[in-house]
């Protein structure tokens, strides 16, 4: 009887002190980010697809590409601009807990891409015509995530990102918010 209640004991010693190690260096991970671009159009919105490599004191490379979607007003016509960029860059941990369940990373990356306005079309139902046209585009952004384990594996994603674009027709910064989920292999 003696040995069962020592088993059971040393068991629940175990249980409670092993914990999962997490952010491992050279730990992989891919994260999926949705979010909006801005409050003035809701239809406005960013989708990103992310491979994250972690590095040591809870620091990443990040390696992304994007596809964001935006819908400007002319007359009562509704304009379409797509941009896909494609992000390489690095997050460091600002602040975080012992057992990294919570964290605050902000990240730098480059970015560049191509965006479309119209879908190439420079013509307009109404006769009138764009005259901004489809171009490559370059420049950096910056990201401020909240990250919290769900799960070993899980990471939930409060982001609010920025970039500043050269070579555009259009806005030349873009700040968007979102929310994530990162699986850490």
């Amino acid at each position: 009887m003696i040995k069962y209640i020592f088993t059971v004991v040393l068991a629940m010693l175990c249980i409670t002190v092993v914990q999962a190690q997490r952010m491992l260096p050279k730990q992989k991970g891919v994260e999926i980010n949705a979010g909006m671009l801005s409050k003035e159009i809701s239809d406005n919105y960013y989708l990103n697809l992310t491979l994250t490599v972690n590095r040591k004191n809870g620091n990443y490379w990040i390696y992304g590409a994007e596809y964001t979607y935006q819908l400007s007003a002319y007359r009562d016509v509704w304009i379409p601009l797509e941009t896909y960029t494609g992000e390489v860059g690095y997050s460091f941990q600002l602040l975080g807990d012992i057992r990294k369940t919570i964290s605050l990373n902000a990240g730098l990356t480059a970015v560049a891409g191509y965006e479309t306005i119209n879908r190439s079309e420079t013509m307009l139902p109404d006769g009138s015509t764009i005259l901004d046209s489809d171009n490559f585009v370059y420049g950096t952004g910056g990201r401020l995530s909240l990250e919290t384990y769900l799960s070993d594996h899980f990471v939930l994603l409060l982001q609010g990102r920025t970039k500043v674009l050269w070579g555009t027709d259009l806005k030349q910064f873009r700040p968007s918010a979102g929310i994530g989920l990162r699986f850490n292999f």
